[in-house]
C-alpha cells in the first residue's frame, strides 16, 4: 500500500468513493428525520444534543475514510473489501440513530461506529509496511484501536449527564490522534482531491433540503387549506438551497489546506458546516409541520430551526474558504448576511427574508469574484486527520 502522489494530475473522486458516500445518504437522512421529529415535538434540547452526538460519528467516520483514501487509495481487492466493511458499519450506525434519539440508547450506533474503526485500523496496519511512514501508521492504528475500547466502556457503563461529558472527552481524544500521529512523518494528500470530496459530501447534505422542498409540494397537494404557504415554502427552500450551494462552491477550497494548521481548521470546522446543512432540512420539515398544524413549536421557534443552521453554514464556509480568498466587500457581505437571516422570524412568511438575504449575498459573490491566487504554497503535508 504505497502512498499516492500528492501532485498527481487530474486526481478525482473514484467510483468506490462515490459508492461509499451512498451509505452516508442513509445515515444523514436518518439523523435529519429524527431531529425533525424531536424539534416538532418541542424536545429541542434533547433533539439537538442527540443530533450533535450522532452527527459526530457520521462526520468523523466519513473524514477517516476520506483522508486515508487521499493518501493510500490503492484500489486493490483488499482495500475494496475493507471499504465495504466500513459501509456495513455506516448502515448499522444509521439503524442506531432512532434509539439514540428516542431512548438515548447509543448501543447500536456505537457498534456500527466500531465496525468502521476496526476496518480503518486494518488499513493503517497495511500502510505501516511503508518504512518511511511506519511510525505514523502504527500510531494511528494504536490510537484508533485504543479509543474504541473506551467507546465500548462508555456505552456499557455510563448514562445521563456523565455519558454526555465523557462523550465530549472521547471525541476530543479521537480528533487528537492525528495530532500525535503526524508529528514525526506526515502522510501525503492531494488538495484538489480532498476538497472535491468535501464538496461532494456537501451536495449530499444539501440534497436533503431539496427533498424537504419536494415534501412541501406533496403536503400542498394533500392539504388545500395551506396550499399557498406550502408552495411558497417549497420555492423559497429551493432558492435558499441553491444559494448555499453557490456560496459553498464560490471560493477555491484547495487553497484553504496549504499547511497543517489550515488543514486542521478546514477539516474540523466542516463538522459544523455539515451538521448545519443536515439540520437545515430538518428545519424545513418543521416549518411544513407548523403550516399543516402538526407541530408543537410556535411560528417563531420553528423559523429559528431554519435560520440558525443557515447562519452556521454560511459563517463556517466564510471562515474556512471565503475569508482568505475575498475582498473587503465580500468579507463584509457574507458574515453580515449570515447574521441578518436570524431576523427572519419577525417576517410573517417563513424564510422569505432569508431567501432575499441569500440572493443578495450570491449577487455580491458573482459581482466580485475570488481574489487572484497567491504564490503557490505547500501542496502536500499533514492532514487534519490524514485519514485516521
Amino acid at each position: 500500500m504505497r502512498p499516492r502522489d500528492p501532485h498527481e494530475p487530474h486526481r478525482a473522486a473514484s467510483p468506490l468513493e462515490l459508492f461509499f458516500d451512498l451509505v452516508f445518504v442513509v445515515a444523514v437522512s436518518s439523523a435529519a428525520i429524527q431531529l425533525h421529529h424531536a424539534l416538532a415535538e418541542n424536545h429541542v434540547a434533547d433533539g439537538l444534543l442527540s443530533y450533535a452526538l450522532v452527527f459526530f460519528a457520521i462526520w468523523w467516520a466519513w473524514m477517516n475514510f476520506t483522508w486515508f483514501a487521499t493518501s493510500f487509495d490503492t484500489d486493490d481487492w483488499l482495500y475494496r473489501v475493507l471499504t465495504v466493511v466500513q459501509m456495513a458499519g455506516v448502515l448499522v450506525l444509521a439503524a442506531g440513530v432512532e434509539p439514540a434519539f428516542t431512548d438515548q440508547d447509543f448501543t447500536i450506533a456505537v457498534i456500527g461506529y466500531i465496525v468502521m474503526r476496526i476496518a480503518m485500523v486494518t488499513q493503517w496496519l497495511r500502510a505501516a509496511r511503508n518504512p518511511e511512514l511506519r511510525t505514523t501508521a502504527l500510531t494511528y492504528a494504536a490510537g484508533i484501536a485504543g479509543v474504541q475500547v473506551l467507546w465500548i466502556l462508555w456505552v456499557l457503563l455510563l448514562d445521563g449527564t456523565a455519558a454526555v461529558v465523557m462523550f465530549v472527552v472521547l471525541a476530543a481524544i479521537e480528533i487528537s490522534v492525528p495530532l500525535l500521529a503526524e508529528r514525526k512523518a506526515s502522510t501525503p494528500w492531494h488538495p484538489h482531491h480532498i476538497t472535491e470530496r468535501y464538496g461532494l459530501f456537501t451536495l449530499i447534505l444539501l440534497g436533503e433540503s431539496l427533498l424537504a422542498s419536494a415534501n412541501a409540494i406533496i403536503e400542498a397537494l394533500n392539504d388545500d387549506t395551506a396550499l399557498a404557504p406550502l408552495i411558497s415554502i417549497s420555492a423559497l427552500t429551493l432558492v435558499v438551497t441553491a444559494s448555499l450551494w453557490w456560496i459553498y462552491f464560490w471560493p477555491p477550497h484547495h487553497r484553504a489546506i496549504g499547511d497543517f494548521g489550515n488543514s486542521l481548521f478546514y477539516g474540523y470546522t466542516h463538522y459544523f458546516i455539515f451538521a448545519a446543512a443536515g439540520a437545515f432540512s430538518a428545519g424545513i420539515e418543521v416549518e411544513i409541520d407548523v403550516l399543516t398544524e402538526h407541530s408543537e413549536l410556535g411560528d417563531v421557534a420553528a423559523s429559528f430551526t431554519v435560520t440558525v443552521p443557515i447562519a452556521v453554514f454560511v459563517l463556517g464556509v466564510w471562515l474556512v474558504a471565503i475569508r482568505a480568498n475575498a475582498d473587503r466587500l465580500v468579507n463584509f457581505a457574507v458574515p453580515i448576511g449570515a447574521v441578518l437571516v436570524l431576523f427572519d422570524p419577525v417576517i410573517p412568511v417563513p424564510i422569505t427574508l432569508t431567501a432575499v438575504v441569500m440572493i443578495a449575498v450570491v449577487a455580491v459573490l458573482v459581482a466580485r469574484g475570488p481574489i487572484p491566487s497567491s504564490p503557490p504554497g505547500r501542496s502536500a503535508g499533514p492532514t487534519p486527520e490524514a485519514g485516521t
